[in-house]
């Protein structure tokens, strides 16, 4: 695997994008299949959902396949649950939950983080408002503070949605960056219980311009995605199909890619730490960096030094900048450039 080609513009740290490419084997995959341009791509997605299927040790209707995970939040909000019921998350995550709830008029109900940091989940909490929620989201590793639930909090949820019936959906889009052993919701999927994974190539297979995610659980729950999904027969690509199936192969390529963000990863908490610095503990490939003034790091970031972050109050957690762990030397002059905008006092 190859370094992926430097793009040119500003230093681009706020979309978790992976620095270290696609599978080769994904991108021969994706150049024969765009040169059938003229013909429209498998509306059933048979082949990605057989080869994941295979890969997660799961039955093939077991699994949708979709535009980016994105589009599962929305299929999800539209298709499962009690739909006269809000749904719940957490405050201080990812806005596409919410964003999805209150488009299709369900509403959402927040919980509020916890911890020293506020940025853990209260899984005690969030598994009460589970009795009277039509769905849950959450998302593990969490997005935009990196955490990771440990086994006792991650059970405690699952418990709750076998016991109150309501659809628990887990977006793991980061969880190929967090350690071994860590709690997922495919450790869970035969107990029976009403449980969704979300999924995607964007992140660990270096695939986010090809739009291509996918959702594991029950099957009854999957067929409902599988059934709304019809409204947008075609929506992934033949490219993205293709190359998803061929990167499934390549372990190797995913392997190293992991392996180098969890040095990346360690390498810039260090050295925020050695500047005096706060960060958060991260599972994922990007880590959030305490600032005074967010909103004002971010913009002032873009506008005067062509570096792009993610202000985490965008995600109702402000005081944190979303960090993308891209290239050395751009996280290197970015924290140059945050000892002159954000001195530690």
């Amino acid at each position: 695997m190859t370094t992926a080609p430097a793009l040119t513009g500003p230093a681009r740290l706020h979309l978790s994008e992976n620095p270290y490419g696609a599978s080769p084997l994904a991108l021969a995959a994706a150049r024969e299949a765009i040169d059938l341009t003229e013909v429209y791509p498998d509306p059933a997605r048979l082949s990605p959902i057989a080869a994941l299927a295979a890969h997660l040790g799961v039955a093939e209707d077991q699994i949708a396949v979709a535009n980016g995970s994105d589009e599962l939040v929305l299929l999800t909000a539209l298709a499962l649950g009690d739909t006269g019921l809000p749904g719940v998350t957490t405050a201080g995550t990812f806005p596409g939950y919410r964003i999805c709830l209150e488009t299709v008029r369900r509403g959402c109900t927040e919980i509020p983080l916890t911890g020293p940091d506020g940025a853990d989940t209260d899984a005690e909490r969030f598994a009460e408002a589970l009795a009277g929620a039509g769905i849950g989201y959450l998302c593990n590793p969490h997005n935009p503070t990196g955490a990771l639930l440990d086994r006792r909090r991650f059970d405690l949820l699952v418990a709750a949605a076998a016991r109150t019936g309501t659809p628990l959906v887990v977006d793991e889009a980061y969880a190929e960056f967090a350690p071994a052993g860590s709690p997922q919701l495919l450790d869970h999927l035969a107990s029976g219980a009403p449980l969704i994974s979300l999924r995607t190539f964007s992140k660990a297979y270096g695939l986010a311009a090809l739009r291509i995610g996918y959702a594991v659980g029950r099957a009854d729950l999957i067929a409902k995605l599988r059934e709304a999904q019809g409204t947008m027969p075609f929506s992934v690509n033949r490219a993205a199909q293709a190359a998803a199936v061929a990167s499934l192969a390549d372990r190797a390529t995913l392997a190293r890619a992991v392996a180098l963000t969890a040095e990346r990863r360690a390498w810039f908490r260090a050295e925020l730490a050695a500047r005096g610095r706060r960060s958060l503990p991260s599972a994922t490939n990007f880590v959030a960096v305490a600032v005074p003034d967010s909103a004002s790091a971010e913009r002032l970031l873009a506008e005067r030094h062509d570096i792009l972050v993610r202000d985490a109050g965008r995600f109702g957690l402000p005081g944190y900048l979303r960090v993308s762990l891209g290239p050395t030397a751009q996280l290197e002059r970015l924290l140059d450039v945050l000892d002159e905008l954000a001195p530690v006092r």
